[in-house]
């Protein structure tokens, strides 16, 4: 019976880093449709992003099976529990990955003054998912507190964005509604590394059983 369990609970681990790799390209995808103003490719991330939803599903199902099919020890069930709460940070950074997309159509045609400081936020917040996913796989707390440290780094992109972004409207009213547009994104890349703070803190829980503070 636990031989079987443990298959269920490899097969969970898979299915974790097969829908947290789906996340990665997701919004690696939209930050290239952003900065490269491919619509084309925009369109493929909202597409994409009904396969995370389907994970999704599938994972917590699992875990429910889990959690009924024999009682778990402590670690079992922080592992179990760890992970219910990091498939919902994921599918909503596959959320956020998609309103990118959505916002991109209509920026598109556009000149992008502030490209140089979103690419930055942007590349930040990837390395920021792709970081807190690693953590996940490797059972890396010091990988995981490393995520952690770096989303002040991302709070003050956004902050520099939002200034950049009112002197933008400032000087040039008649690019508000595209300044508005470029802020929205700046707060879903935002968003972004908030979730994958709360990936890191839940790894750490996983692996200690202690948690250092959710966002």
């Amino acid at each position: 019976m636990r031989s079987r369990f443990d298959e269920q609970l490899d097969l969970l681990n898979k299915k974790m880093i097969e829908m947290g790799a789906m996340c990665e390209k997701l919004i690696a995808k939209a930050s290239h449709a952003l900065l490269n103003s491919d619509t084309d490719l925009a369109g493929q991330v909202v597409a994409d992003g009904r396969g995370i939803d389907q994970s999704e599903r599938e994972i917590e199902a699992l875990c429910v099976k889990l959690l009924l099919q024999q009682q778990p020890v402590a670690r079992d069930l922080r592992q179990i529990s760890a992970a219910l709460k990091m498939v919902t940070d994921i599918e909503r950074i596959g959320d956020q990955a998609e309103d990118i997309a959505e916002i991109i159509p209509f920026i598109s045609n556009h000149p992008m003054h502030n490209s140089d400081l979103i690419r930055s936020m942007a590349q930040a917040t990837i390395q920021m998912v792709n970081q807190s996913i690693d953590a996940f796989v490797k059972k890396d707390v010091v990988l995981a507190r490393e995520v952690i440290a770096q989303d002040d780094i991302v709070d003050e992109f956004f902050q520099n964005m939002k200034e950049s972004l009112i002197d933008t409207i400032a000087k040039n009213p008649q690019q508000g509604e595209v300044a508005l547009d470029l802020l929205m994104v700046s707060k879903y890349l935002e968003r972004i590394g908030d979730h994958a703070v709360n990936i890191a803190q839940w790894v750490i829980y996983s692996v200690t059983g202690d948690m250092e503070g959710q966002s």
